[in-house]
């Protein structure tokens, strides 16, 4: 492929074509964890790493795959690494696995992951289905620590609380306490709270996307009357 082609890999990933943001799935994890940045981050890694070895395994095999059995097998190979993540989640980050809990081995049912193997994956080369799968997993990725961050701040209003816990001390430096003695919002820690900045986050997509629609036109205008 050539480097304009990975290029449109990564604005599809990370902003186009945005697993939350574009295609809307993973609804269910990205309201459950997301009450605090932290634990965003953590869904987002772990959900980025399962994305990225299944992207490339699938890759690797998909020349000798019959189109028959490919969705059980594609399952197959999602399933195994999200095992492998959530026995390490479980070994070396226990408190980050008792918080994300149920939703680490659901992994397995993100229709994000399996569409990417499906429609992606399954039709291309190792080096781009690895880009693809790397951008799909930070733009879910950053779509949570925003969401989480914004219920955090204005819920309880510190940022990335007890990350250090969750993810290990070297992340201890991004403990934030942004309002001291705030009594909090529990509204945006609850569910409706959740969909609330959601909203808003889509919104925020909907204006920016229509700004640079107008920038390109007048950009496309300009050399025209240049050119002309």
């Amino acid at each position: 492929m050539t480097q304009q082609s990975y290029a449109e890999i990564w604005a599809d990933g990370l902003w186009n074509n945005n697993v939350v943001l574009g295609q809307m799935l993973a609804l269910c994890p990205l309201m459950a964890v997301t009450t605090t940045a932290s634990n965003g981050l953590g869904m987002g890694i772990a959900t980025l790493a399962v994305m990225l070895v299944s992207n490339m395994l699938v890759s690797m095999i998909r020349g000798i795959i019959t189109p028959q059995v490919r969705i059980p097998v594609f399952i197959l190979l999602i399933a195994a690494m999200v095992t492998l993540v959530d026995m390490f989640l479980n070994a070396w980050m226990h408190e980050l696995y008792q918080v994300l809990g149920l939703f680490i081995p659901l992994i397995v049912t993100n229709c994000a992951i399996l569409g990417r193997v499906e429609s992606f994956a399954s039709k291309n080369n190792v080096g781009p289905s690895m880009i693809d799968g790397l951008a799909m997993g930070i733009g879910f990725t950053w779509v949570l620590v925003l969401l989480g961050g914004m219920r955090e701040l204005f819920g309880s209003g510190t940022l990335f609380a007890d990350a250090s816990l969750l993810l290990g001390n070297s992340f201890a430096f991004i403990e934030m306490t942004i309002f001291p003695d705030y009594g909090g919002t529990l509204l945006l820690i609850l569910p409706p709270g959740g969909f609330i900045c959601l909203g808003l986050i889509l919104a925020g997509k909907r204006v920016t996307d229509r700004k640079l629609e107008a920038r390109r036109n007048a950009i496309q205008g300009s050399l025209q009357e240049e050119s002309a």
